[in-house]
């Protein structure tokens, strides 16, 4: 028997924002952790991304949130994006109660992060090399603390956060609620439950696969800042007679479509932000083909169910394969077909390769369209719609002022050329953005990048042999890779500096992507890495920030 949200006990501002964000039913983890949370336990929930995890714990901490402006719930997460998606679920479930949410992360400034905390703030979100800083500012503190939550706790294994998951676990009250969510369970993740949880309540959800047999799927290659070129060029060649986008945060789907609207592409965005009314007319005008292009968020895109939508996008690769499915699940409905088109950047490869993984189907890549295929493109359809109008013969006025141009001296085919000239001038509303090319990193047999942001995985295996003492080959501080620069960090092994935590420090500090890392040199009191010399101002501008292994480490040019 389904369980409907009334059953959960959830106060009625909490079920009326559910019901306003389109829940319908709660997931099978939700249906299980909200009781228990509710009822004060310590809960271990073995789930992945995609599942309602976080409504899981974020519903029952706002039910039992008295908000008085101080720190009562924390949540920890291993990268900034999940960071900023479970603070947007919390302000959405929020959206009828006054609580303050805020995320904290690494790549922003401290200031302003600094400012909210001290004028109060009841719900911490972030990352655990910045709440540690924040903690040592003493502008973060965590005596008030009744609920703490490890979201993706092997996630954070793998990238070196374990020793700061427990120095900020040992700065909250003993006899705070702990939460924690993780796809799989290591020594290490089970050994941290046994220090600071207290007879935790063990919840495992299987995930469900979904076929996606359907949709075409393909994948176009791009960097980061030219994804809104790359997006407008596919808008140029694909015959669109709806299209759903998918961003990462509500900030960019507004964004997205004011900026696609600008480039003569009319788009709405659906997010977290509108009202119940708002959302309804934006979706009756997309149902109706008044508008062809619709921006959304996955929480926003939630119980949205409309049919003949030809194109779904991911102009942010999502970070779960179940999310992925969701998402293009949304074409290709009732036995027709669909075309699901990702955007990703090089750091993203890995990614695809988990979906393809999971759906057991691949996706293809593509090639952008050339400018001179796309201007191509746009003579072929005027030439078409003249070719109608010329076979339909409907157009006496229009002959009737050719017969004045010519009376006045005008050649014919110069008037016909000029009429086409006209009829193109709104082609100006839509210059063909330039995109640049696309640097690679190596990838292993299956695909997959060898050198891996997530779990450092290429980093052990292509640089230990460099890293060990009794290798007799002398490095300098100078990288004999072209376009990297050697940068000099102040740890070694006797700090028991390793290169996935390496890797993972600069990666999240510097927000660059951990594949584009070179060599990692290790000795007993220095590091020498290398960098792509289009990110060493960024890594450098972090300089105070990198922290591993619970040591404050300085980075510097090695010569």
């Amino acid at each position: 028997m389904n369980t409907e949200f009334t059953q959960l006990a959830l106060q009625p501002q909490l079920l009326q924002a559910v019901t306003a964000l389109g829940y319908s039913e709660p997931t099978p983890i939700q249906a299980e952790v909200i009781p228990l949370l509710l009822a004060g336990h310590d809960v271990i929930g073995q789930a992945q991304t995609g599942t309602g995890k976080t409504a899981a714990f974020a519903l029952p901490i706002l039910q039992t949130l008295t908000p008085d402006g101080t720190v009562q719930s924390l949540i920890l997460a291993p990268t900034r994006e999940l960071a900023l998606q479970v603070a947007q679920a919390f302000e959405d479930y929020s959206r009828y109660q006054q609580v303050s949410v805020l995320a904290v992360y690494g790549g922003q400034a401290y200031e302003r992060q600094i400012r909210r905390l001290r004028k109060g703030v009841d719900v911490v979100v972030g990352t655990p090399g910045r709440l540690l800083d924040l903690m040592e500012r003493k502008v973060l503190d965590l005596s008030n603390v009744r609920t703490v939550v490890l979201d993706e706790a092997d996630e954070m294994l793998s990238m070196g956060f374990i020793d700061d998951m427990e120095a900020i676990l040992k700065e909250t009250p003993a006899d705070r609620q702990t939460a924690l969510f993780s796809a799989t369970l290591p020594p290490a993740i089970r050994r941290l439950a046994g220090s600071y949880m207290r007879e935790p309540r063990a919840v495992t959800v299987q995930r469900q696969q979904l076929t996606v047999a359907a949709i075409e799927q393909r994948y176009y290659l791009v960097n980061e800042e030219d994804k809104l070129a790359a997006l407008t060029r596919l808008f140029e060649v694909e015959e669109i007679a709806s299209a759903l986008i998918f961003v990462r945060t509500r900030l960019s789907a507004g964004e997205l479509a004011n900026e696609l609207t600008v480039r003569g592409f009319p788009s709405e965005a659906l997010h977290g932000d509108l009202s119940q009314d708002a959302r309804e007319q934006t979706l009756n005008r997309f149902r109706q083909n008044q508008i062809k292009v619709l921006v959304a968020t996955d929480v926003a895109a939630r119980g949205l169910d409309i049919e003949d939508i030809s194109h779904v996008f991911n102009f942010d690769l999502p970070l779960d394969p179940e999310i992925y499915v969701h998402r293009i699940g949304r074409t290709g409905r009732a036995g027709k077909s669909g075309l699901a088109i990702s955007l990703l950047t090089p750091s993203e490869l890995w990614r695809m390769r988990k979906i393809e993984s999971y759906t057991r189907q691949p996706a293809t890549r593509m090639t952008l369209p050339t400018v001179e295929e796309i201007q191509a493109k746009r003579e072929a359809q005027l030439l078409n719609q003249m070719a109608i109008w010329l076979r339909r013969g409907r157009y006496q006025r229009e002959r009737e002022l050719v017969t004045e141009l010519v009376e006045a001296g005008h050649d014919p085919w110069e008037i016909a050329a000029a009429a086409l000239k006209v009829a193109r001038a709104e082609e100006k509303q839509r210059p063909i953005a330039p995109v640049s090319e696309v640097k690679e990193g190596r990838t292993g047999r299956n695909g997959r990048e060898m050198r891996s942001k997530r779990n450092g995985e290429g980093a052990r295996r292509n640089r230990s042999a460099e890293g060990r003492q009794g290798g007799k080959r002398t490095v300098g501080k100078v990288s004999h890779e072209a376009g990297m620069v050697r940068l000099l960090l102040d740890a070694g092994r006797a700090q028991g500096i390793r290169p996935n935590d390496i890797v993972g420090s600069i990666a999240y500090h510097a927000n660059i992507p951990g594949s584009t890392i070179g060599a990692i040199h290790i000795r007993d009191q220095h590091t020498l890495v290398d960098v792509p010399e289009e990110f060493v101002g960024r890594v450098l501008a972090k300089a105070g920030d990198y922290r591993i292994r619970q040591h404050q480490i300085t980075v510097e040019r090695a010569n």
